[in-house]
């Protein structure tokens, strides 16, 4: 049992609060005198719901584009040690035959539970706007390469992001959510008329909002106002202070609210290891002071970002309260994936993943499935 913390629940902050643990899921909760039982007492530090991170390509000198499963693991446990309880295994752009291989050595992870699912990044994405991804093996969304991946997936695919203005784009679209596939907008180059269709034919997120899209323009609005003015659609943010300005972010932030935020790391194998040189899918990436960057061009590839340190710069980098961290890294991105009944808050009932913040907001323990992350 969990005691005398200060506990995120869904209705708000609670201080001198107790979370008891049984079976993996939390039994119960109050204030005040907790009942009988073993106690860790937590000293008033912030409790809060374990981090879901739905856009990760890898970490601890592991990717998931990798087929050897100890380097998988190694990426997952790397996260997890900074509060990520649940996520996504994101893939860059590869020929299809790769990603159905990188699919296979995922899918396993999937079936046991330790990954929520995989993000296809591509490959149906805009050159113009590519970013870390090799312009050689992009393609047009056609219904075989689509249905190819979904098949190879077994069910382990949760997400696509690709560009709609690309021939077959919208139609991918609806092809992706007949499948109960979410589909993502972004590398793309499209215009705002470009955009609509693709939102009103069932994609409902934006990838990474700014970064690997046209920019926003007073008189084209493009992806960026298209994606931030639509209710229908939840918004990716990289809460690196790199990607995004610290005030870019709390406009992008405030204007979404606290039901279509999420903050998501991008995270490259390099996260959570040395600077150094590293692969992101088939491109070389230089990572110096953390910042990792394609070793041709310079331009962003990744980040080095966990999610506890997305938390920490959303409150104190872009000035956002915790309420709305704990929405962005938890309560949001489990609806998005359609298990909230399951994880993403502090109620009754649901898995125990939690994690204990100290006074600088940075995790002390950790504990998933009622079981402390070591």
């Amino acid at each position: 049992m969990l005691t005398g913390g200060r506990l995120a629940l869904p209705e708000g902050l609670v201080d001198d609060g107790w979370l008891a643990v049984a079976d993996g899921r939390i039994s119960g909760i109050g204030t005040g005198t907790p009942p009988p039982g073993d106690h860790v007492e937590l000293g008033g530090a912030l409790v809060v719901p374990g981090f879901i991170d739905t856009h990760c390509h890898g970490g601890g000198g592991g990717s998931f584009s990798s087929a050897e499963t100890k380097e998988l693991q190694r990426a997952i446990t790397a996260h997890r040690r900074h509060g990520t309880t649940t996520m996504l295994a994101s893939l860059v752009s590869e020929p299809i035959r790769s990603l159905v291989d990188q699919l296979a050595a995922l899918r396993e992870l999937v079936e046991d539970g330790e990954l929520a699912g995989v993000h296809l990044e591509g490959p149906f994405i805009a050159e113009a706007r590519c970013g870390a991804h090799d312009p050689a093996v992009l393609l047009e969304p056609d219904t075989a390469a689509v249905d190819a991946l979904l098949r190879a997936g077994h069910g382990a695919v949760r997400m696509v992001t690709l560009a709609p203005e690309l021939a077959g784009g919208v139609r991918a679209v609806r092809q992706l959510t007949e499948s109960g596939v979410i589909a993502a907008i972004g590398h793309t180059d499209g215009t705002e008329e470009q955009i609509r269709p693709a939102i009103d034919a069932g994609a409902t997120v934006g990838t990474h909002l700014f970064n690997g899209m046209r920019p926003l323009h007073h008189r084209e609005p493009g992806p960026i106002g298209a994606l931030l003015d639509d209710e229908r659609v939840t918004v990716e943010l990289i809460c690196d202070l790199v990607h995004v300005h610290p005030t870019v972010l709390r406009l992008a932030a405030t204007y979404a609210g606290r039901g279509r935020t999420v903050l998501i790391t991008d995270a490259m194998s390099a996260t959570d290891a040395a600077d150094g040189r590293y692969q992101l899918g088939r491109l070389e990436v230089d990572v110096r002071d953390g910042v990792a960057t394609l070793a041709d061009t310079g331009s962003l590839a990744g980040s080095t970002l966990t999610m506890d340190v997305a938390f920490r710069n959303l409150v104190r980098g872009a000035g956002l309260g915790i309420p709305d961290a704990v929405r962005a890294t938890s309560g949001r991105p489990a609806e998005l994936l359609g298990i909230e009944d399951r994880t993403g808050s502090l109620e009754t009932g649901l898995t125990a993943d939690i994690v204990i913040l100290d006074e600088d907001l940075r995790p002390s323990r950790v504990l998933r499935g009622g079981e402390w992350v070591s």
